[in-house]
Formats: structure tokens, C-alpha cells, sequence
């Protein structure tokens, strides 16, 4: 894992899926209705009483009995987004001979499984696929805001206004980490609405509004169900959980508050079946305020780096490390001449703030790093060897690319045996492509505590209890003083084609 990167997980095509058309918006109307207070109830409650109650009556009465005016106001500024992705014929997606995508592409979910058309235009040796989705108006002047994967690798983009007028747009700049793109329509006096500067409360009520299932300008209502939601999807997730009706069709439309503010822009939904269960996903508006500010200005997303491999803190990885509380960021591995590794930020560190500002988990350090601008001076709070120290470092730029070592795991002749861990190990030395340090794992019993923990053939060891081993014989004695000592945990930090990582195996029964 890079830099800034919070531990992958997979996003499982199964369970979630990308909306790949407009927004949804109100299904169903809410109505506030106010207690009736007639004249008999009123003078059987008391004077004193009946005039409390025709207060609140009153303060009822002034909150909304509908959503009408609101999206009265907002409507207008949404808009449906259609694509056209010109492609070679004779690349099959799914079970679609005509289709031009491989199977498990991005753009086989995109069109595939939300049932968008595709392959229908021949013409050649080409098809011209087409996907529809939603987005709206962020200026009198024509930018508009929708999802990257809306308009990724699109020919031809055009957008359709509330008014049934159609316009050519132009791919401004997008952004694949956190799923946004810009869009501009030529012309001016476009109604447009503004992104809200304060965060929803769980609870709070939502307007959806956008194109799902091509239906055209649809509302959906709900509340917000939770804030911070991970979903897997990429390194920076912090969705907004909401349970308007959203469907096929409503990526990249708004979601509103009740003041007609954009609280976030709708990207994912959880669906078994890819219809709404009422579960979908929204990117924050604070997060899309700062990505479209970038892609308006230079017409692409920079983002703060300092340069480790970072995990989460696990409590079994608390218990090895000695810590009070299973927090923070693990840093697995500082890059070489990394902004992190000049400032002398070392391998078994932990990262528990950045400029005071607790950090709770390894995927709180990235996305906060990943807001900050490159060249900006942080002041990181570690703990380093049990003592907290504060470093400055000066934040590089996060890498476009990414390169991961791949192990090679040919060639593994096993050279002792740890049957009560699950592993057989070989100093590395004795092993083609490697380096010459650590051990390296040559077996992994599928049902020891080392399977448990993730360990695979061709994984190297590079230290245990935070000492280096070059040979099995070192990694035993680590475990048997580790036993003396009464530890119930050890630290291994090993390896691997994915990068290096912190391992903490329990000691009962090794």
C-alpha cells in the first residue's frame, strides 16, 4: 500500500454497484402533520396548558408540510448526463457478444450489470456504446459537477436541462480516487445550486434528484442514515450513508438538505439485485468542493504524500506493540527518500495526529494527508518505540502510479519447520528473487495461525518482536523469549508482492 493509502478492501460486484444513470429522487412524499387542538381539549387541559400547546402547535405548523417549494427551487439545476464510447467490435462483455468490454471491467459493471445499452451502433469495425447518468449545475456559466464514471473514456458527452433542452459538454478534468468529474456546457444563465458548508447530521432529512432508469427528472426522499462510510471502493472512502430511493441512472446527481444545499453527490448503492434496498452512497460535499476546485483550476486532482505503507492498528497489534489502545496509523514502511523517511519516520512507528488532530485509523491519516496541498509543512504526532515525539515533514506530491514489487516465489526449498505457527521457512539467501534479507516463507499450513493471519508462500519475514532475522533459528529464539517474557502476542513485519505489512500472531499455541 502507497503512501497515503488506507488498506484496500474489495468492493464486491455483487453486493455494491456503481450508478451508472441519473439520481432518484422524492419516491414518496413526508408530511408533518400538527396535533388538532380543539376548544373542548383545550379548556379541559388548563389555560396554561392549552396556550403551551398552541405554541408548539404554531412551531409545527411553520416547519414544512411537503418538499415541493424545495424542489421546486433545485430542480432545474440537475441534469441528465449522456455518453457515447466509441470502441473496436469483437471484444465480448459478459454474455453479450456485441458488447466491447472485457469481462470484470470497470465498463462492463458500468453498462453491463445496470443494464445499460451497448454495442448497438456498428459501424465498421467499432461500436458505439452509450450509458446515461446525472449531475447539475454548480454556475450561472455552465460547470457541472457528475461521477468519473459517468463520462470515463466517453467520446462524446451530452446533457439534457430540466427544460427538455439538449447541449454538448466538454470533460473538464476528472478524478478517479474519489469518483468525480467536471463537466462545461457552453452558454450562461444556467439555474445552478451550491454545495453545502455544513456536514448533515445522522438523521437529518434528504432530497435525491436525478435520472434513474432514464425516466428524466425524478425526487426521492429519506434521511441520512451515517456519515463515514467505507465501502471499499478506494483509499479516501467517507460516504455519506443515505436511504433515499436511489436506482440506475442517479450517479453523480445531488442529494439535497432542506435548504436546497447539495450535501453530497450520489456514486454508489448497496443492492443484492442492483435495484435500491434503500442504501446508497454519497461523496461528501466538503470532498467535492475541494476535487472540483483542483479540476477547474488545472483540470486535475494533486494530493498530499508523505511516502509510507501504512495499517490500521489492530488490538491484536496493540497487545504486540505494548500500546494502551488500538489507534492511529502502523506505518508498515517508509518509501525510500520519501518526505516521510527524510523526517525520520521509521518502520514500526504509529502515527496517532497530524497538526494535533487525532488520528483514529490508518484510512483517517489518508484521506487527511490527501486534502492537504503538496509542499504544506505537517507536524505528525508518532509514537516511536513506546515514546511520542512530534516530526515535521513537508508533504511531496502522491504519485500517479504505483509500483509493486512482485516476489518471486519460484524455487522455494523448505529449510525448518515451524509446525505450531503453520509456516516452513528458508533464509532468504538461499532463495532466487530476493535480496538477501530476512527469511522467507516456503510453506503455509492452511489450518495454522499463520493462515489465519494472512501468510502466504513466497511472503519474507523481515523481522520479529523488532529484530531483524536472517535465518528460521532467529525467528525461533524471538518466539521463545517472546514467551518468557509472557507476551501473548508477537510482531512480524513481513513482505509480500502487495508491499510490507505489520503481523501480529498470537503466542498460545506457537
Amino acid at each position: 500500500m502507497n503512501g497515503n493509502l488506507a488498506p484496500r478492501r474489495v468492493l464486491s460486484v455483487r453486493r455494491f454497484g456503481l450508478l451508472a444513470t441519473t439520481i432518484a429522487g422524492l419516491g414518496a412524499a413526508a408530511f408533518f402533520v400538527a396535533p388538532s387542538l380543539t376548544p373542548d381539549s383545550a379548556f379541559f387541559a388548563g389555560p396554561a396548558h392549552a396556550q403551551n400547546m398552541s405554541q408548539e402547535t404554531q412551531k409545527l405548523g411553520q416547519r414544512p408540510v411537503g418538499f415541493a417549494d424545495i424542489v421546486a427551487k433545485v430542480k432545474p439545476a440537475v441534469i441528465s448526463v449522456r455518453v457515447k464510447i466509441d470502441k473496436p467490435a469483437g471484444v465480448s462483455l459478459g454474455d453479450d457478444e456485441n458488447a466491447p468490454f472485457p469481462p470484470g471491467s470497470p465498463m462492463d459493471r458500468f453498462f453491463h450489470r445496470f443494464g445499460m445499452p451497448n454495442g448497438g451502433e456498428g459501424n465498421g469495425g467499432h461500436h458505439m456504446v452509450t450509458g446515461q447518468g446525472s449531475g447539475f449545475f454548480i454556475t450561472a456559466d455552465g460547470y457541472a459537477v457528475t461521477n468519473n464514471h459517468v463520462v470515463q473514456d466517453s467520446e462524446n458527452v451530452q446533457v439534457t436541462t430540466d427544460d427538455g433542452k439538449t447541449y454538448s459538454a466538454k470533460v473538464i478534468g476528472t478524478d478517479s480516487r474519489t469518483d468525480l468529474a467536471l463537466i462545461k456546457v457552453d452558454g450562461k444563465d444556467f439555474p445552478f445550486v451550491h454545495l453545502s458548508d455544513a456536514a448533515p447530521r445522522i438523521g437529518d432529512w434528504v432530497l435525491a434528484v436525478g435520472n434513474p432508469f432514464g425516466l428524466g427528472g425524478t425526487v426521492t426522499a429519506g434521511i441520512v442514515s451515517a456519515r463515514g462510510r467505507d465501502i471499499g471502493a478506494g483509499p479516501y472512502d467517507d460516504f455519506i450513508q443515505i436511504d433515499a430511493p436511489v436506482n440506475k441512472g442517479n450517479s453523480g446527481g445531488p442529494s439535497f438538505d432542506v435548504d436546497g444545499n447539495v450535501i453530497g453527490v450520489n456514486t454508489a448503492i448497496f443492492s443484492p439485485s442492483g435495484g435500491s434496498v434503500g442504501i446508497a452512497f454519497d461523496i461528501p460535499a466538503d470532498t467535492v468542493k475541494n476535487v472540483v476546485a483542483q479540476l477547474r483550476d488545472k483540470g486535475s486532482v494533486t494530493r498530499g504524500w508523505i511516502g509510507v505503507q501504512i495499517q490500521p492498528v489492530t488490538a491484536e497489534i496493540a497487545e504486540g506493540m505494548g500500546l494502551k489502545k488500538a489507534a492511529g496509523a502502523l506505518v508498515s514502511e517508509p518509501q525510500p527518500n520519501s518526505p516521510a523517511a527524510k523526517a525520520g519516520i521509521e518502520s514500526g512507528d504509529v502515527i496517532v495526529s497530524v497538526d494535533g488532530n487525532t488520528v483514529s485509523d490508518a484510512r483517517d491519516l489518508a484521506r487527511r494527508i490527501s486534502t492537504m496541498a503538496p509542499g504544506a509543512a505537517v507536524k505528525l504526532g508518532v509514537l516511536h518505540q513506546g515514546q511520542e515525539k512530534t516530526v515535521t515533514v513537508t508533504l511531496g506530491t502522491l504519485p500517479k502510479e504505483r509500483a509493486a514489487a512482485n516476489a518471486d516465489k519460484s524455487g522455494a526449498m523448505p529449510d525448518s519447520d515451524m509446525p505450531k505457527l503453520g509456516l516452513t521457512l528458508a533464509p532468504s539467501t538461499k532463495m532466487s528473487g530476493t535480496d538477501g534479507n530476512g527469511v522467507v516463507v516456503t510453506a503455509v499450513d492452511p489450518s495454522g495461525i499463520a493462515a489465519d493471519h494472512g501468510f502466504q508462500v513466497g511472503d519474507v519475514i523481515l523481522d520479529v518482536g523488532g529484530k531483524s532475522v536472517s535465518n528460521p533459528s532467529d525467528v525461533r529464539k524471538q518466539l521463545a523469549d517472546a514467551r518468557k517474557e509472557g507476551k501473548r502476542a508477537l510482531m512480524f513485519r513481513v513482505k509480500s508482492g502487495e508491499g510490507t505489512r505489520f503481523v501480529a500472531l498470537p503466542l498460545g499455541n506457537a
